[in-house]
């Protein structure tokens, strides 16, 4: 492609070197991957500066170069880009590069703390089961109608994003529901892409490793909300406190969906069991395969936003009925003595807190809750004693274990989870730093119709400890432990 063509529409402060109008083999910002007749964009990431490989890129054969500060001795027969964000320019370019394939379908963002990738995933089930085609961007996978691709982020950075749009468009898909992390609107990774809506599940305290403090977290998830076009939908949680706010200046039009609060769409639950849910969805009740309030407020979102993407209101409902569950998410397991296993992907306070509410909820008197959760590894370490306290007092026992400790001395994470546990409750906690032997020990502690919760990890198949990635799946080791 011609790069006139790929920069069209840039802010662009100047030009230099070669000039002219080269074509483009492919745009590249890891200059380990440059080949000859590429365009490098130098990024300023949150560990390295891409300006520092400019001359690796040249080496490589990059022929043009979009950065926000020239080198020393810029080469003359480059051409050079100087743009104020090169990060924003990135995605820009992408979407051009690809032929603004976001313009071609029906995108969905789905926003906030807890429930993105159940939202995601349960629209891109639901309209499959309509018949449509649909693709799906999420942390569990990337589905291009039922094809899956691996997923690294949960939001992918630019590139890759445009060209999962633009094969899920090729292939005939009319709608694509993807989740949008804070990272991915903070990193522009989703500058350039048209979306037809919003959706915002929730927002609590997460990802303040990153963020300066929960209001930056917030202006970040609002800012999503503000770009939307006056013909998108925003559709906002209404029982949560923040919902308000992501719609302040948004243009889009404005729906609601919740359990308490008075909303567009109005649900409730009249029972609740551990295999799902009876509820009330306007003037209809259906059985939910989902249980827990959690996923209520998931259901609603999702039958909102497929209702505001022109779905028959009946044919929702019914098919609402016949949803999975998403890997990871409240999956169960059960012994032959009777003993369930349930693996969640809870890795904040709030996710943790909402899945043992849901499950004091459903379980008969005398039945014991047992917990196995850790803290993941070079990450927020305030909520370590919030999650380890949470965990405590809503569990008959719990054992603190590794997650993804990632570079961090597994130990150390275990100390500040047990700051959080009160003395009366130290009684009842252990700590196993192996979350294969923490896992063993629950299994062999749980009587004839316990619950064994399983939390953090979810889908993720994976342990992460010193820079090294083993295979590692809480539901195997939880199947293959229990009697």
């Amino acid at each position: 492609m011609k790069l006139e063509k790929i920069i069209e529409g840039l802010e662009i402060k100047r030009t230099e070197g070669a000039g002219g109008d080269p074509d483009i083999r492919m745009i590249r910002f890891d200059s380990r991957r440059v080949q000859k007749k590429d365009l490098f964009v130098a990024v300023r990431g949150v560990v390295e500066d891409g300006h520092r490989y400019i001359g690796d890129a040249l080496a490589s054969g990059a022929v043009c170069v979009v950065c926000e500060e020239l080198p020393g001795k810029p080469d003359p027969g480059v051409t050079w880009v100087v743009v104020p964000d090169s990060r924003k320019a990135l995605a820009l370019m992408a979407s051009s590069f690809y032929g603004h394939p976001s313009r071609e379908l029906h995108l969905v963002g789905v926003t906030g703390t807890n429930g993105k990738t159940t939202v995601a995933t349960l629209l891109h089930q639901l309209h499959g089961l309509m018949g449509f085609r649909a693709g799906l961007l999420s942390t569990i996978h990337v589905l291009i109608e039922n094809e899956p691709f691996p997923a690294t982020h949960t939001t992918p950075d630019p590139l890759r994003i445009n060209e999962y749009l633009r094969a899920m468009a090729d292939r005939g898909c009319q709608y694509c529901f993807m989740e949008v992390s804070s990272h991915a609107i903070d990193q522009e990774r989703i500058a350039g892409l048209l979306f037809t809506g919003g959706i915002f599940t929730n927002l609590t305290h997460d990802h303040l490793d990153y963020h300066k403090d929960f209001r930056e977290y917030l202006t970040v998830k609002k800012r999503f909300f503000d770009a939307l076009p006056e013909e998108a939908f925003a559709l906002v949680n209404n029982d949560d406190r923040n919902a308000g706010v992501m719609l302040q200046n948004c243009r889009a039009g404005k729906f609601s969906y919740g359990l308490k609060s008075v909303s567009d769409f109005q649900g409730r639950i009249r029972e609740m069991h551990l295999e799902g849910s009876s509820m009330v969805v306007g003037d209809s009740e259906l059985w939910v395969k989902l249980p827990g309030y959690f996923n209520a407020y998931n259901l609603l979102a999702v039958y909102g936003a497929s209702v505001l993407l022109g779905q028959a209101t009946d044919e929702v409902l019914k098919v609402l009925s016949s949803l999975d569950p998403v890997t990871g998410r409240f999956e169960t397991c059960r012994s032959a003595s009777g003993v369930t296993g349930i693996v969640d992907y809870a890795h904040t306070p709030d996710a943790l807190k909402n899945v043992l509410e849901s499950l004091h909820q459903v379980i008969p008197g005398g039945v014991k809750i047992i917990t196995v959760v850790g803290a993941g590894g070079n990450r927020d370490t305030q909520k370590r004693p919030v999650m380890a306290r949470i965990a405590a007092e809503a569990s008959h026992m719990t054992i603190l274990t590794s997650d993804n400790p990632r570079f961090e001395d597994p130990e150390k994470i275990l100390d500040d989870m047990m700051e959080g546990i009160p003395a009366p409750l130290m009684g009842k906690t252990m700590r196993i730093v192996s979350r294969k032997e923490a896992i063993r020990t629950a299994c062999m502690i749980a009587e004839r119709g316990d619950i064994i919760l399983v939390a953090g990890k979810g889908h993720e198949k994976y342990q992460e400890t010193r820079g090294e990635r083993i295979v590692f799946d809480d539901m195997e080791i939880l199947k293959k432990n229990m009697n």
